[in-house]
């Protein structure tokens, strides 16, 4: 027996599955992936986390002006503080 799968038979099926899927799209949301749809500082930095990468971006010039301030501050401390 041969059985006519065409359009009718296609749409009877989805008729009578639809109730298995509605379930699961809402249950297995894993978060947004792309990088540019992430709204909120706390979720970029949890996925910059998981991705390996350095966020917020830090420039050379900021790296090298922050080093600049270290190195001042640890020259401007009395002489008693010194090690």
């Amino acid at each position: 027996m041969k059985i006519a799968r065409n359009r009718g038979w296609r749409i009877a099926q989805k008729q009578r599955n639809k109730s298995r899927d509605v379930h699961t799209a809402l249950l297995h949301f894993r978060g947004e992936k792309n990088w540019k749809m992430l709204y909120t500082r706390s979720d970029k930095l949890s996925r910059a986390v998981q991705l390996g990468i350095e966020y917020p971006r830090i420039t050379t010039q900021q790296l090298a002006k922050r080093g600049l301030e270290e190195y001042q501050f640890a020259n401007e401390r009395p002489f008693y503080m010194q090690s």
